[in-house]
């Protein structure tokens, strides 16, 4: 990995640990090499990760959609700060841009970023660990979900593991930097003539 995509807040929350936790992911990632590509925003969480990456000397990559640069006020302060046209542009760029995704704590938006790029590595689309940061048991119920959909028989046991969760950043990264999918569809193994 060279690049890790990460969605999260444009609030900050109600827990100081979830800002810590944003700066934790920061130094880990700034220790380790990474880049950040992330929504472009200076506000909430994002804006913490953003300036906790740089502060440390670290490269961001910021996407934002023109739009939204007064909403959810763009960071100006980026060395790479990419204005694009539309949500789905934001979300194909900053998914080419990566070479893995984690989902801090955030909001409904967060939530479909995530489970699009997750949804992708199930069809095979892409190969690139997707992970859950859980800080203060933010995800537990997302996880509870999943395991229920797996009981349900919605969700195959293969597809969810495929989403990695953990409560430390050092810890998830590791695992993302381990990560090959358990499981290729078929139909990507054959030859299409």
């Amino acid at each position: 990995m060279k690049r890790v995509c990460v969605f999260l807040g444009s609030n900050h929350g109600n827990r100081p640990a979830y800002r810590v936790a944003a700066e934790e992911l920061a130094a880990a990632l700034t220790e380790r090499g990474l880049g950040l590509v992330y929504g472009g925003a200076k506000v909430g969480l994002m804006g913490v990760l953003a300036d906790a990456v740089l502060a440390r000397g670290g490269h961001v990559i910021g996407v934002i959609p023109g739009f939204l640069g007064g909403t959810e006020r763009a960071h100006r302060g980026l060395p790479d700060l990419r204005v694009v046209g539309s949500m789905h542009e934001r979300k194909a760029t900053m998914a080419d841009l990566a070479d893995g995704f984690i989902a801090l704590p955030g909001g409904v938006g967060t939530f479909e970023e995530i489970f699009e790029v997750y949804t992708w590595v199930q069809l095979g689309l892409h190969a690139k660990p997707c992970a859950l940061l859980n800080i203060a048991g933010y995800y537990d119920g997302m996880a509870q979900q999943l395991d229920h959909a797996v009981a349900e028989g919605f969700v195959k046991e293969v597809h969810r593991g495929m989403l990695l969760i953990d409560r430390d950043p050092e810890a998830l990264l590791d695992r993302m930097a381990a990560y090959t999918p358990a499981h290729v569809p078929k139909w990507l193994n054959e030859d299409e003539t």
